[in-house]
């Protein structure tokens, strides 16, 4: 609850100015206080619109005002009459409050609410008086979730206690990106109830005929394949969608959860309706061939319509509020109707009726929204522009229909000529008949006799197929047994190879052609550790030792399937942490091994081309493990001492 106050501040001024300064002010207090006509609540009347002067706003230009700042005298004077029957937040960028005045009637059988008719104002915050000097604050507006809704209805509503008789006060803070109607409504909750039954069933109608219209228009698409149909199809599933915004109804039922989809759905469903709109208008009235200039104008329209589309949804949401572009490409579509029907285009004349009430619901939505005297609030003026679209929607439907008859004229005009074509060609084929039957009869005998010709040519041909077929067979035999030699020939020259490289001295480049890479040691030494890629046949988890792995993080290592402990695979090897490229390494150990560890560090450096004193220390190293195991590599096998000198070794870093 929140306790109006007055604050009082002691002013010391002196003589004559500080008397007519205090008159001043008790003249705006009073005018701002008994200027505003009070509703009082009666049974007789089930509902009041309040306009003129039972209705007053005051405009925050930095939204920073509070209650208590608005109770207080110095702004609870500025509060003005309205100007027009529905005031509207003027400047969007400013927050508004407005006020109306209730007497309450204890004595009433009815309840009552508040509510206000326009459904797309972001923020609403009401101050309900209670009678003793205090307010409750209710908040409503469709940036808030559908459910926090006191009422669940499309527009805002809110109950007010009347069990005690006073004049109340109610104060509404109104802040909204787009332009927003001031259109508050007491009423009884019977009146409400009544009013809402029939308000659905009407939207429940106009919904209906845009799914039927649409349904139809695309049974007529799969079934004839003319793009219009489809084109109109979105169009008035987009003029559905923006309807649907605009009454709130979208919002109930399609994303009750998402109030954000409220601050831009209708920009989206607006510039759909552009764009089919004018998609609609070019393949209905045939614009890229009866009128050149105005199709090139149509999709220059479309392409900046798209422009301003992504600007609004990427950089400002705000401007969507910005509705009064639609007529550009309702102007130029419009023009395009009656352009097109004075050539003799005859379905334009549905498109031009149909666009013409359309037009004029835009024109009478533009109008009210400029206040113009004479189109005074009603249930017809509200929802104009929705009877236009019908209407458009039903002639346009017309200029299908009669696109549609003027094709099938054309087409039973097209099936007379072709009728009576084919009965000229039925005669003119009968004499033919009796022509050729002769020659015919003349040249089949000529056939028969090359008939014969050709049938012993055949006969040679499939002999000479058959010989062919043979010796492809023998071919692909001889093909099979010369692959086998390859492999054998390969695989006995790559043994040969590593045998030479384990068993004899050979020199670096040849040695690279067997470990020309990282790649190529990295796979040596991991067949060595634990065997072939698949299947870990010599592997255990030197953590757990658990015998089954999976590939690790670095090129062949190998990860344990229990512990996922990674092993790399120069880990306890001769290799282990040596700054050496790794091919440079494996030809020091093999010159090593080959020469019995009698090669000299200088001898090792300039074959390798790497620091001596690097050879130095690693050559000594190497020497220590050919020492360590001299008895395994003296009883080892031709080529079996090479891993013994390389695995279960861990060098510090060289």
């Amino acid at each position: 609850m929140i306790k109006a106050s007055i604050l009082h501040a002691p002013v010391f001024l002196s003589g004559t100015k500080s008397i007519a300064i205090g008159l001043l002010v008790m003249l705006m207090t009073l005018t701002g206080a008994y200027s505003q006509r009070v509703r009082a609540i009666t049974d007789s009347e089930d509902q009041h619109i309040f306009v003129g002067e039972e209705i007053q706003y005051l405009e925050d230009t930095a939204g920073i005002y509070s209650l208590s700042q608005i109770l207080s005298p110095p702004l609870n004077g500025r509060f003005v009459n309205s100007a027009t029957n529905t005031p509207q937040n003027y400047h969007l960028k400013s927050t508004y409050w407005f006020r109306v005045k209730i007497r309450h009637n204890p004595e009433s059988g009815k309840n009552w609410i508040l509510e206000f008719f326009d459904q797309t104002i972001d923020d609403i915050t009401a101050y309900l008086p209670d009678g003793k000097g205090g307010y409750s604050m209710r908040r409503m507006g469709d940036q808030l979730p559908f459910s926090e809704r006191e009422y669940a209805h499309k527009n805002f509503e809110l109950n007010i206690a009347n069990d005690a008789q006073f004049d109340g006060t109610y104060y509404f803070r109104v802040k909204s990106h787009q332009t927003a109607d001031a259109i508050i409504v007491l009423r009884s909750v019977n009146r409400f109830i009544r009013y809402a039954l029939d308000e659905y069933f009407i939207f429940g109608i106009f919904y209906g005929m845009v799914l039927v219209f649409s349904f139809y228009n695309l049974m007529m698409y799969l079934a004839v394949r003319q793009v219009q149909y489809l084109y109109y199809v979105l169009y008035n599933l987009c003029v559905g969608l923006f309807e649907m915004c605009i009454d709130g109804v979208a919002y109930q039922y399609l994303w009750p959860n998402a109030p954000e989809w409220n601050q831009y759905a209708y920009g989206i469903a607006l510039y759909g309706v552009s764009i089919f709109a004018l998609q609609f208008t070019r393949t209905l009235l045939y614009t890229p061939r009866k009128a050149p200039v105005l199709d090139r104008i149509i999709v220059g329209i479309m392409a900046l319509r798209t422009v301003f589309f992504v600007v609004c949804l990427f950089f400002n949401t705000d401007w969507f509020s910005y509705k009064f572009v639609e007529l550009v490409p309702l102007a130029v579509a419009f023009y395009t109707g009656i352009y097109i029907y004075r050539k003799g285009y005859h379905p334009a004349r549905f498109f031009v009726l149909g666009y013409t009430f359309l037009s004029i619901g835009f024109i009478h939505k533009l109008l009210l929204m400029l206040h113009v005297e004479g189109l005074n609030f009603g249930v017809v003026t509200y929802y104009s522009l929705s009877i236009c679209f019908v209407l458009e929607m039903v002639f346009l439907s017309f200029a299908i229909g009669d696109k549609v008859r003027i094709l099938k004229r054309k087409k039973d005009k097209a099936q007379k000529q072709i009728i009576h074509q084919m009965m000229v060609n039925e005669k003119l084929k009968d004499s033919l008949n009796s022509r050729l039957e002769a020659q015919v009869r003349e040249r089949t005998h000529e056939v028969l006799e090359k008939s014969a010709i050709i049938a012993a040519q055949n006969e040679e041909l499939t002999e000479v197929n058959a010989l062919l077929q043979k010796q492809k067979e023998e071919i692909l035999q001889m093909n099979l047994l010369l692959e086998k030699d390859n492999e054998v020939l390969h695989t006995n020259v790559v043994k040969v190879t590593q045998a030479r490289v384990m068993s004899a001295e050979v020199d670096f480049e040849e040695f690279s052609k067997i470990y020309p890479d990282n790649d190529s040691c990295f796979k040596f030494l991991a067949a060595m550790k634990w065997g072939n890629e698949t299947a870990s046949d010599h592997y255990q988890c030197r953590k757990c030792g658990h015998d089954h792995s999976f590939h690790g993080h670095t090129p062949y290592s190998r990860r344990c399937a229990k512990c996922d402990y990674d092993e790399s695979v120069i880990a306890h090897t001769i290799f282990q942490n040596t700054r050496i490229p790794i091919n440079k390494a494996f030809y020091m150990v093999f010159l090593m091994y080959t020469t019995k560890g009698k090669i000299s560090s200088h001898k090792l450096s300039e074959i390798l081309s790497i620091r001596q004193g690097t050879c130095w220390a690693y050559a000594s190293r190497i020497k220590k493990v050919m020492q360590d195991r001299r008895k395994e590599i003296a009883a080892s096998k031709s080529g079996e001492g090479w891993s013994l000198l390389v695995l279960e070794h861990s060098l510090e870093t060289a």
